[in-house]
């Protein structure tokens, strides 16, 4: 009597695709997950309310006249690199080397329309690795001095790489949201 062997083959793809499942969820397991928190919320609170991040900044510009100086650049209250990939800023020119490896100077002059300083503005700074969530720098609120009609801050970066730039700009109801992509060489 001659055997079959096609039970045998069925029940051996049965068994490596079983096996195939179990490795690939313990392999998963193993990987750390790091939950983005760009604007200091999750990312699903961003993606829900974007549009009042970007109303937000705009209410937020129309009362102040916002310029943030990063090391002797100078820029304004932008988020829009929350749309670019880190390919893409090492292309372009907008915001290369903004940052470096060591002591960072940071100044923050908020104005209003009438052109006076305002002070009491609560601000919160993070540079974070772009990749990672094991290199977050978080400044104390009370590291912006505010001197001579401006926040003062240093911020020190410990490697060379891609980093985001975030922080926000809060006084009384009007928030203004800051996301820059960089590197630091």
């Amino acid at each position: 009597m001659k055997r079959n062997y096609w039970p045998l083959f069925f029940v051996a793809i049965f068994g490596f695709t079983f096996y195939m499942i179990v490795w690939t969820i313990y392999s998963a397991i193993k990987v750390p997950v790091h939950e983005d928190d760009a604007f200091f919320k999750k990312y699903q609170d961003v993606d829900d309310h974007y549009n009042e991040i970007i109303n937000s900044n705009k209410i937020f510009l129309s009362k102040y006249n916002f310029k943030i100086i990063l090391n002797d650049k100078e820029y304004g209250l932008d988020t829009n690199d929350i749309f670019l990939s880190q390919r893409v800023i090492e292309k372009r020119q907008t915001h290369r080397d903004i940052l470096k490896v060591g002591e960072n100077s940071i100044k923050v002059s908020i104005k209003d329309k009438t052109g006076d300083s305002v002070d009491n503005m609560k601000i919160k700074f993070r540079v974070t690795k772009a990749t990672n969530n094991n290199s977050i720098i978080d400044l104390p609120e009370n590291s912006f001095i505010f001197n001579n009609e401006v926040y003062n801050s240093k911020v020190t970066v410990p490697s060379i790489g891609n980093w985001n730039i975030i922080a926000t700009f809060e006084k009384d109801d009007s928030k203004g949201y800051l996301f820059i992509k960089t590197n630091a060489n």
